[in-house]
């Protein structure tokens, strides 16, 4: 009997990790913009207008996903990709040269995060899904997905660094260089994935309406919609209000720092966990799971003495699970609705997450 992943050997492992690199690149540069928000502020804009403007492009990056994930269904999703690296690349790069709030909402907060959204989770892991085996799609959903915290962890250190030689408008072009290279790596990753007219010239491209209508009329569609709304809302929460808690507990600030770079790691290996996982267990035990683990990780620290032990197992137990939910969620969408709409009908999930991430943050 052939197992469900057998050492990867019908892997089209060039697909996948295409598409994990596009991510890595897409969400490690966004990843990396929280380093900015005071040296744009010194220029006499002001911290609390660039904190907006950062709210503003976490919201345009949601609501990208699904709008592109429609778009994808019409023009295919390799020019998608080309559209959103042209955007996030333009965005970057214009960003040094804002002088006014309003060019630095159209660059930061609108631009670059549209951009960074249509090469984002739900258009990589829909296109991607379709060229790679059944058996093997939660996996590949893993991987690609385990892609945009190693870009993380890659982009955030580099543009400290750069920074600190040369200035943040230098490490700002740097970042605009690596989002050049999404037009490389889309052909590899998406190059073959075609409107769904020229899958089958039988079958043109459904109105919108067709698509949402029967999945919002599921009620199982409406739950994974919860879910990821209330993951948004507790990572948000997490990831901004840390840094506050630790100082509040009497801890260095360098734990905080510490902490998140836990997260980031461990977040890899969860990640690719739950995608070997999600080859031999059902998907929906597996998010029932992974949202049990969080809720006993933040009930248990909430209770628990606020060492710096303790902390760092909480973020090591957060991390194992941060994007754990995506391939899970995405695979759920799949199973249910199909394939085909798996951009568009995950793109509405993710929007869920980011509304619940406003509210988090």
């Amino acid at each position: 009997m052939k197992r469900p992943f057998d050492a990867g050997r019908d892997m089209p492992w060039t697909v996948v990790l295409s598409g994990a690199a596009l991510l890595a690149i897409t969400t490690g540069t966004r990843q990396s913009l929280g380093l900015f928000v005071r040296p744009l502020a010194a220029t006499g804009i002001g911290i609390a207008t660039v904190s907006l403007v950062l709210t503003v492009g976490q919201f345009f990056w949601g609501a990208a996903q699904p709008a592109f994930g429609v778009l994808a269904e019409r023009i295919g999703s390799y020019r998608v990709v080309l559209i959103g690296g042209a955007l996030l690349t333009v965005g970057l790069a214009v960003t040094p040269l804002a002088t006014s709030p309003a060019m630095l909402l159209l660059s930061l907060g609108v631009i670059s995060a549209v951009g960074g959204g249509a090469a984002s989770f739900a258009i990589l892991i829909g296109a991607v899904g379709r060229r790679v085996p059944p058996t093997h799609q939660p996996m590949a959903a893993s991987l690609i997905s385990a892609g945009a915290s190693i870009g993380q962890l890659i982009f955030a250190p580099l543009t400290q660094v750069v920074m600190s030689l040369a200035g943040w408008a230098v490490a700002l072009w740097v970042l605009t260089g690596a989002a050049l290279l999404t037009v490389v790596i889309a052909r590899p990753a998406v190059g073959g994935d075609r409107s769904g007219a020229e899958r089958n010239s039988t079958q043109p491209p459904m109105p919108l309406r067709e698509i949402v209508r029967p999945a919002f009329a599921s009620p199982s569609y409406w739950y994974l919609h919860l879910g990821f709304f209330s993951c948004g809302f507790h990572i948000a929460f997490l990831v901004t209000h840390l840094p506050g808690e630790v100082a509040v507990c009497g801890l260095s600030p360098s734990v905080a720092g510490i902490a998140l770079g836990v997260i980031g790691l461990l977040n890899v290996i969860g990640t690719i966990a739950i995608g070997w996982l999600a080859g031999r267990r059902p998907l929906k035990s597996l998010l029932v799971g992974v949202y049990a683990a969080r809720v006993v990780a933040i009930g248990a620290y909430l209770l628990a003495p606020k060492t710096v032990l303790t902390l760092y197992v909480f973020s090591a137990v957060l991390g194992l699970t941060w994007l754990a939910t995506v391939p899970l969620t995405a695979g759920l969408v799949g199973k249910i609705f199909g394939a085909r709409h798996v951009a568009t009908l995950f793109g509405l999930t993710q929007l869920s997450h980011q509304i619940g991430g406003f509210f988090g943050a």
